[in-house]
């Protein structure tokens, strides 16, 4: 099986080989289906990459195009069954890298689609609202639709054992998991890595999607967001610290979580007075990402964010984990309006857990408002001596 390489010192210095988790699932629904594929992820998460290393291991004639390059467009988006036919002719997997970026690819990947249902088809996309509108009407019923995040621990454990994984947990709290990161071997490049990552790719994406009056505020937000990862959020607050109206910071967050630079948590409530529902929790798909823009790469001893960046990590990490074994879930935190909190709660079904996250290896007894309130619910406590059952 070809493999993802990467070079980088891990631990003991040698060569790094991660092999996705997404391989070998968009693998097999290439060979052996007839939908089209398409994977979304942030910016530099490897997702040509991945489909490139797919690709590579397979005996078909390919024709690759990268949507950057405007020379393509004009075919892409003509509707024209002919043209799209011609095109295509000869080649038995038609792979569109940043299909977001051709006008009405929804529409005609369906018309090749349908004319031609032999021919394989990958797209890819680092915005999900854009694709997504793009090829989810015209589309419907005929994808495979998979997200690729940043590296997860459960791809590094198929390399690395549980105690090099700990050794190294430090640097995924700090400089996260970009894929490069591995590749690079001092903390300064890391950290230039990552303040560019962010200045040049960040903001690409949502810049593109929407008209954004006011593109400064955008930094700022996401500046007061990355200082509170692990609290509730008040939008009104963050308006009136921004000078902007709160419908618009909803936008701006609805936006940055559509570019997967971060995501919401929902408080958990079966509509019981005295839960607290309203606010959400915001956290970051990669750490390294939050800690540029505060700018603050400082070890975990020197810092006061220890706890907060320790919930981020997990609760990602989890993400990803549900994420790639199909593992479906409803994820949310929960508080009562007497400040009681859980940080971390899974619905499956009637089945209900709760997961207290702490950075020390203290033990905790289950919240008593939350036995009382759910009698039939779970509760674990996750920290350091334990926490790889939790994300692997």
């Amino acid at each position: 099986m070809p493999l993802i390489v990467f070079s980088a010192n891990y631990y003991y210095t040698r060569t790094m080989i991660i092999i996705r988790n997404l391989f070998k699932p968009i693998k097999n629904k290439l060979v052996t289906g007839n939908k089209i594929i398409i994977l979304y992820g942030p910016r530099q998460v490897g997702k040509t990459t991945l489909i490139k290393t797919i690709i590579d291991s397979l005996n078909y004639k390919i024709l690759a195009i990268n949507a950057d390059e405007k020379k393509y467009h004009e075919v892409l988006s003509s509707r024209d069954s002919n043209k799209l036919k011609a095109f295509v002719s000869g080649y038995d997997l038609l792979f569109i890298d940043e299909a977001q970026r051709i006008p009405d690819i929804g529409i005609n990947l369906k018309i090749i689609h349908d004319q031609i249902p032999t021919l394989k088809i990958i797209a890819t996309g680092s915005s999900s609202f854009e694709l997504a509108n793009k090829v989810r009407e015209p589309l419907t019923g005929r994808t495979w639709t998979y997200q690729l995040f940043p590296i997860a621990m459960r791809e590094l454990s198929q390399t690395y054992n549980r105690f090099e994984l700990t050794t190294e947990l430090e640097n995924r709290l700090i400089y996260g998991s970009y894929p490069e990161i591995f590749s690079i071997p001092n903390d300064q490049d890391k950290t230039q890595y990552l303040k560019e990552l962010s200045e040049a790719y960040l903001y690409k994406d949502v810049l593109e999607i929407a008209n954004i009056k006011h593109a400064s505020k955008l930094h700022d937000l996401l500046r007061l967001l990355a200082f509170q990862i692990g609290s509730q959020v008040s939008l009104s607050e963050i308006g009136t610290i921004l000078s902007i109206n709160k419908e618009t910071v909803s936008s701006y967050i609805d936006l940055l979580e559509k570019s997967f630079v971060l995501f919401r948590l929902h408080g958990f409530n079966r509509n019981l007075r005295k839960e607290v529902a309203k606010s959400d929790k915001i956290f970051f798909y990669d750490l390294g990402v939050r800690n540029a823009i505060i700018d603050n790469f400082y070890p975990l001893n020197q810092r006061m964010d220890a706890g907060a960046l320790w919930e981020n990590f997990l609760i990602i990490e989890r993400k990803k984990r549900l994420a790639y074994t199909l593992d479906y879930a409803n994820q949310y935190f929960w508080r009562l309006y007497t400040g009681a909190e859980i940080d971390y709660i899974e619905e499956k079904g009637e089945s209900l857990t709760g997961y207290e996250f702490k950075f020390s290896s203290k033990s905790i007894k289950p919240l008593k408002s939350w036995l009382e309130t759910y009698p039939e619910a779970k509760f674990n406590l996750i920290n350091k001596e334990n926490y790889l059952d939790f994300v692997l």
